[in-house]
């Protein structure tokens, strides 16, 4: 079984157009948890012309799916397209190896699993 773990954090307001464009890739699944979290401005504001003292935390969402390793690299395209604006808070994608998928009502394991 060859398939990864796609993770992003980004801000709250651009999941339909992800959801939209993913699924168009034929991504099957995804979880999103809403969030409160920073990055290394410390949740500073890019129209805040100073850098905050102490970390202030702000609303953000967590989106993970797992997906067959000959699509990370049209998956990674697309999710950067729909995110990008140029601007702080835009978002990460972290990617990692997944050993096993087991779907718990029928014990299907690796790629059957997730079909």
């Amino acid at each position: 079984m060859e398939v990864s773990k796609i993770e992003v954090i980004t801000s709250i307001n651009k999941l339909s157009g992800l959801k939209a464009a993913i699924t168009k890739l034929g991504v099957t699944g995804i979880t999103v948890i809403q969030a409160i979290g920073c990055g290394v401005q410390k949740g500073t504001y890019e129209y805040v012309p100073e850098e905050n003292e102490v970390m202030e935390l702000l609303p953000k969402q967590y989106i993970m799916m797992v997906v067959e390793n000959d699509k990370i690299d049209k998956v990674v395209d697309v999710i950067k397209k729909e995110l990008y604006t140029g601007h702080i808070g835009d978002g990460k994608i972290f990617i990692s190896p997944v050993s096993n998928v087991i779907r718990v009502r029928t014990g299907e394991e690796g790629m059957d699993a997730l079909k």
